[in-house]
């Protein structure tokens, strides 16, 4: 049987965790107290840098009252938005140039002829 490998992008996930955090105007401390784990630890996870278990992950969408699929995809609900507000947020941020590099990439990887 073939085996299902999922990368999973723990630093977008991270981010997603702290984005709604300060939306709620929620601090790392109370979350992490909430959590019961320590300050540098969720500060691991919103950076991406420590690895968070689907079990973890409940628990601060619990206690963020967020949905996961927001967290997981960026979209409050299930729809093929996933990672536009991220593109969006990295082509504000790049020269015409490489915009158009990047759109040609993309083009080339999905397959549209240049």
């Amino acid at each position: 049987m073939d085996e299902l490998k999922v990368k999973i992008d723990y630093k977008i996930i991270g981010q997603r965790i702290k984005e709604v955090r300060k939306e709620q105007g929620v601090t790392q401390s109370k979350l992490a107290d909430e959590l019961d784990v320590s300050v540098a630890f969720l500060s691991r996870i919103e950076r991406g840098a420590s690895e968070i278990s689907l079990k973890r992950l409940m628990q601060i969408c619990s206690i963020l009252n967020v949905p996961i699929g927001r967290i997981l995809s960026g979209a409050e609900k299930e729809n093929n938005v996933y990672l536009f507000k991220e593109f969006d947020e990295l082509l504000e941020s790049c020269s015409p140039e490489k915009r158009r590099l990047i759109y040609n990439i993309a083009k080339a990887i999905a397959g549209i002829k240049l």
